[in-house]
C-alpha cells in the first residue's frame, strides 16, 4: 500500500473554510492499537467547536485531522491486539479530540475505542453512533439508573445525543417526554418512542410539569443542551432526582440542588481518549450499544450525508441545526 493518505485537516482554527486537502504518512498502529481503513465519519457539536478554537484544550496538535467519531474496516493490528483481526467491521471514538482524527483514509486509535460494529447497519451509518450513543448511554445507565415508569424529560430530543437519549429511555420502559421548538421536530421525538412532546418555547417549566409530571417533578431530567436549559432542569425534576447534563460551562445558581437534594451528573464521553486511560470503557460501551442497535432498540438518523471533500458544508450545515438526528460525513 502507499506510504501517502489523502486527509482534511485545518491548520488554524477558523470557519468551515480552514479544510485543507492534503497528503499525509500513512499512520502505523502502536502495540496496542488497531489501523482502520474509514468508511464514514460524523459531525458533533465537540468537532465544530475545536475547529473554530472554542476547545483548544481538546484539539488534537495542528494541524490537526478531526471526526472522532468513525467506522470503517480494520487494516492492521498491533502486536498486544487480540480482540480485532484484519477485515473486522468496526466503529468507534478513537481520537478527533486529544489526538488525530478519522477525515482522513485511514484512522490509528487504541483498540480499546473500538468495537465491532452492528450487523444490521450499513457500516457507513454506524459511523453517526459513536459520541452521541456513547454519551445518552453514560447519562441514563451510569449517571442514574432509569427504569420502569421513570419520569424522564429529554431536552433537544431531536438532536444527536436527544433522539438517542428518546429511544434509550423509552427502551428502559421510562415515561418519556421530550422537547423541541417545531413541530416537526416534536414529530421526530414522538416517532422515537416519546409519549409526549412540549413546545418549550411556548410552555413554561410549571405548565409542563403540571401536565406531564403530575406537578412532582421528573425522576431525571435530560439535558445534553446546557446553558439557561440547566437551570430549567432544576425546576423540572422533583426533589431527590437527578440533572443528567454534557455541559458546565454556564454559570448557575446551585442552591436548587441543595434546597431539593438533588443529583448532578455530567458526562464528558471523549475523556479516556483525552487521557489515554480507561479507553476500553470505550469499546465496552459501544459493545453494549450495537447489541441495542442490533435488538432494534436504538436507530440512528441520518439526516444528511457528506463526502469528506464537503466537509466543509457539512459544518456549516451541523452549525445551522436546522436538522434532526445526525450529519454523515463519507469517506472519499
Amino acid at each position: 500500500m502507499s506510504t501517502e493518505m489523502t486527509a482534511y485537516v485545518i491548520e488554524e482554527y477558523g470557519d468551515p473554510n480552514v479544510f485543507e486537502r492534503t497528503s499525509v504518512e500513512v499512520p502505523d498502529p502502536g502495540p496496542e492499537e488497531v489501523r482502520v481503513d474509514v468508511a464514514a465519519s460524523s459531525v458533533n457539536p465537540v468537532d465544530y467547536k475545536i475547529r473554530r478554537g472554542d476547545l483548544p484544550d481538546f484539539a488534537p496538535e495542528l494541524p490537526a485531522r478531526l471526526g472522532c467519531d468513525v467506522s470503517g474496516v480494520v487494516d492492521a493490528v498491533g502486536d498486544d491486539v487480540d480482540a480485532f483481526e484484519a477485515g473486522d467491521e468496526v466503529y468507534g471514538m478513537p481520537g478527533g479530540a486529544g489526538r488525530q482524527g478519522a477525515l482522513a483514509e485511514y484512522v490509528v486509535g487504541h483498540a480499546g475505542t473500538f468495537a465491532h460494529a452492528p450487523e444490521s447497519l450499513p457500516l457507513e451509518d454506524a459511523a453517526a453512533l459513536p459520541v452521541v450513543a456513547l454519551t445518552a448511554w453514560e447519562m441514563l445507565a451510569d449517571k442514574t439508573t432509569v427504569g420502569e415508569d421513570d419520569g424522564v424529560i429529554v431536552y433537544g430530543a431531536s438532536g444527536g445525543v436527544g433522539h438517542v437519549g428518546v429511544q434509550l429511555a423509552d427502551h428502559f420502559g421510562a415515561r418519556v417526554t421530550a422537547t423541541g421548538a417545531t413541530e416537526e421536530k416534536r414529530r421526530f421525538a414522538a416517532d422515537l418512542g416519546a409519549d409526549a412532546t412540549v413546545d418549550y418555547t411556548d410552555t413554561d417549566v410549571e405548565s409542563y410539569v403540571d401536565e406531564y409530571a403530575d406537578g412532582d417533578g421528573f425522576d431525571a431530567v435530560f439535558d445534553p443542551v446546557g446553558d439557561d436549559h440547566l437551570e430549567t432542569a432544576f425546576a423540572a425534576v422533583r426533589p431527590y432526582g437527578t440533572v443528567l447534563t454534557t455541559e458546565s460551562s454556564s454559570t448557575q445558581d446551585l442552591s436548587p440542588m441543595h434546597a431539593n437534594s438533588l443529583e448532578l451528573g455530567v458526562v464528558l464521553v471523549i475523556l479516556p481518549v483525552l487521557l489515554g486511560d480507561r479507553q476500553e470503557r470505550v469499546g465496552d460501551e459501544l459493545d453494549e450499544i450495537a447489541s441495542l442497535v442490533d435488538d432494534g432498540a436504538v436507530e440512528p438518523h441520518v439526516a444528511e450525508r457528506f463526502d469528506f471533500a464537503d466537509v466543509a458544508e457539512a459544518h456549516r450545515t451541523a452549525e445551522e441545526g436546522e436538522f434532526v438526528g445526525k450529519i454523515l460525513l463519507v469517506a472519499d
